[in-house]
């Protein structure tokens, strides 16, 4: 494996995220502590993903003048500033502000490393490299609540605060330390925005629709769990073992879903990891005790574990590179958008009166998203399945225009 792949992307990757994944659980209890009410600690909650969006495009702007990397080093280091100061909030009010920069500058990291790899990455082994990018986004997730828990048993609640500010400091480091490899080192961007959304537009409202569903579907799968728990009266610990069995499932084929991608083509994994994740939603609803609950979480893992780098990979295929960043910025935002709206829909339901609705609601996005991914993939990237690479070979053979970077035409 290439050694500026793990040093400059892989582990700042895990160390980054696992700081994010220590603070997680502490944001709601953080803002009680300031004086927040337990709606006004949701809504505190909520900012991170906020943020999260209203970065997205900027962020791809960003990385398409100063370069990946560079973009990469510039979202860790703001990230430091960000966390000591929600670290040192005495205010509900800055703390808020703080979790609304910190989804934004995380939105410049996350970005920043998906068009590096796009942009550095051989396309016969792309699926693979972002399968593991998003398995050990996964891991370090997984694992920083662990490491917050310790810390906050010996030094208190803000130790989880000060983890992440220095795994975002040892992030920094490790990116500032990785030459640069990607050709674009930045500039002027060769196109606006509102350029890249018209030039694309059909391509983001219909593929990018598919992406909006399926962020949707896995956005609410961390929603209808602990909800659905509480619904059956289970105590938190209990819920709180069968959200990490779910998501150990999860960390499970990350790295076998990307070899097939590369082999057979994106859809092999894309499609079948949404009926899976539509079925085990479907089925949520019917559960009534601890056992069917722990199988179908591990259902639902298995069904997003399937599917791990799929919309990074799709958004590479798709991406022309004289504008990449930009249009990843449009893509994840696409991605973004539905994983803030999935949970919204399922607390829409609970709030009319049936939580069961609206998590079946969710079934039906999931379902329709396999359906929409198998209508358009095909039509934007050569690396859909077999069909379209031959079709596209056989293009290229015979002196045809190939429509677009990995498009069939």
């Amino acid at each position: 494996m290439n050694r500026t792949l793990v040093l400059g992307v892989y582990v700042p990757v895990v160390v980054f995220e696992s700081g994010m994944g220590a603070v997680l659980p502490v944001v709601a209890i953080s803002a009680t502590e300031l004086g927040a009410s337990l709606a006004g600690a949701g809504l505190v909650v909520a900012l991170i993903a906020v943020g999260h969006i209203v970065g997205d495009v900027p962020a791809g702007a960003l990385a398409a003048r100063v370069g990946d990397r560079r973009a990469m080093l510039l979202g860790a280091c703001a990230a430091v500033v960000v966390l000591a100061g929600a670290a040192l909030a005495t205010h509900v009010v800055v703390l808020g502000a703080c979790l609304t920069l910190l989804g934004a500058v995380s939105a410049v990291f996350t970005l920043a490393r998906h068009s590096y790899l796009a942009e550095t990455t051989p396309v016969e082994r792309r699926a693979r490299v972002l399968s593991t990018l998003a398995g050990l986004q996964r891991v370090g997730t997984f694992l920083g609540p662990f490491l917050g828990a310790g810390l906050m048993h010996v030094w208190g609640l803000s130790a989880a605060w000060w983890l992440a500010v220095g795994t975002s400091l040892v992030t920094a480091l490790r990116v500032a330390l990785v030459p640069d490899e990607d050709e674009r080192l930045g500039g002027p961007p060769s196109a606006t925005l509102r350029q890249v959304v018209r030039d694309h537009r059909h391509v983001f409202a219909t593929l990018g629709v598919a992406v909006l569903m399926v962020g949707a579907a896995r956005g609410s799968r961390q929603t209808v769990l602990p909800l659905w728990s509480e619904h059956l009266g289970l105590s938190p610990a209990t819920t709180s073992i069968v959200f990490g069995i779910s998501g150990a499932v999860d960390m499970l084929l990350f790295y076998p879903a990307g070899k097939l991608m590369d082999a057979r083509g994106r859809l092999w994994t894309a499609v079948p990891s949404m009926l899976v994740l539509a079925a085990g939603l479907a089925l949520l609803p019917v559960t009534g005790a601890v056992a069917s609950l722990t199988a179908v979480a591990m259902l639902i893992g298995l069904g997003n574990g399937m599917g791990a780098g799929i919309l990074m990979t799709l958004g590479a295929d798709v991406a022309p590179p004289s504008v990449r960043a930009q249009f990843l910025g449009v893509w994840r935002l696409c991605g973004d958008a539905g994983s803030a709206g999935g949970p919204l829909l399922v607390a829409a339901g609970a709030a009319l009166g049936s939580l069961a609705a609206g998590i079946w609601s969710m079934a039906g996005v999931a379902a329709l998203s396999a359906a929409a991914l198998a209508r358009w993939a095909p039509r934007y990237s050569i690396h859909a399945n077999r069909t379209t690479r031959r079709l596209a070979a056989e293009r290229a053979r015979g002196g045809g225009p190939p429509g677009g970077p990995d498009h069939p035409g």
